[in-house]
């Protein structure tokens, strides 16, 4: 149990020496003494995540008496990834930052509740096993499939795993969100990656896919599946300002199920105005998920702005 001067319980005198003990920065240091400072942080970094665990290994038997439902926890994850992004500076990549701290979330929501990554490998393998990796590390088991909607299946028949469709529209893959539209079904949480650069390792956009409890969930953006008759080009051209917007053929009516993604400010209600005004015909609209609102850096590495979507 962390003891209250911060150190975990049955720390040895060296390890607490350690942590609080810095060399004097008053003479130019020898190599010898650098990496005897290297050692010190990661000796205390080490000490913080095993104190990590032993508070993680309290909140699962907390978590048993107060609180129900998954261990994902979409609205914490967002601003814990923000307050890093604001804070960071110096010559550690961004990059370097936001994986270990993305594995470190993801591997101690794994101690609390076992889970699997099911991807959609159909855009390209590579790219959706860098996402997963990246954003979950590799203690988390990784499940590859070949389509949206198996993704799907394999999450909903699950008590608790994740699912990793790409974001974007993709021929032959069919309108996979229909299948969230029920009550039972797992919902979309989450979109990566959350922090969003042109040089991003990990930039392949992906929706998450599970089930969460609803107050666990950041309603930012909130991602809605809509079908329309008289789908056309102007109808493509009016929402396009309004929401992100995937688009697949739907044979009746000669329309389109759409996965609308409408950002903070915005509302379904206004999508669907604008629809009607530009002659397509709602058939029907049904929320399935949402998620926060990503983050964009500059290349120069200026101070992330919200995306709005």
């Amino acid at each position: 149990m962390p003891r209250r001067d911060g150190f975990v319980a049955g720390a040895s005198k060296r390890q607490r020496r350690a942590i609080m003990v810095k060399p004097s920065r008053s003479e130019t240091p020898s190599l010898a003494d650098l990496r005897r400072e290297i050692d010190r942080i990661d000796e205390a970094m080490h000490g913080l995540l095993m104190e990590r665990g032993e508070i993680i290994d309290r909140l699962i038997a907390a978590k048993q008496k107060q609180e129900t439902g998954s261990a994902f926890r979409p609205a914490r994850e967002a601003e814990m990834m923000r307050r890093l992004v604001d804070r960071h500076k110096g010559i550690l990549p961004l990059d370097t930052a936001e994986s270990i701290w993305r594995v470190i979330i993801s591997t101690f929501t794994y101690v609390q509740a076992p889970f699997s990554v099911h991807a959609d490998l159909s855009a390209g393998d590579a790219a959706m096993r860098d996402s997963a990796r990246f954003h979950f590390g590799f203690t988390v088991p990784f499940v590859p499939h070949m389509g949206a909607a198996s993704v799907v299946a394999a999450v909903s028949d699950s008590k608790g795993d994740l699912g990793l469709v790409p974001a974007f529209s993709m021929a032959g893959a069919g309108a996979w969100w229909s299948a969230l539209e029920f009550d039972a079904a797992p919902k979309i949480i989450a979109r990566l990656p959350f922090v969003e650069r042109a040089d991003h390792p990990a930039g392949v956009p992906a929706f998450v896919v599970s089930r969460a409890a609803a107050d666990a969930l950041v309603k930012e953006v909130e991602v809605w599946s809509v079908r329309v008759a008289g789908w056309s080009t102007a109808a493509t051209q009016a929402v396009g300002p309004l929401a992100e917007v995937i688009a697949v053929p739907d044979r009746a009516f000669d329309g389109a199920a759409l996965l609308v993604s409408v950002p903070e400010r915005g509302s379904i209600d206004r999508v669907t105005d604008m629809l009607v005004k530009a002659g397509a015909s709602v058939r029907a609209s049904a929320l399935v998920g949402s998620h926060a609102t990503r983050y964009r850096v500059s290349a120069e590495g200026a101070r992330p702005l919200p995306t709005g979507r």
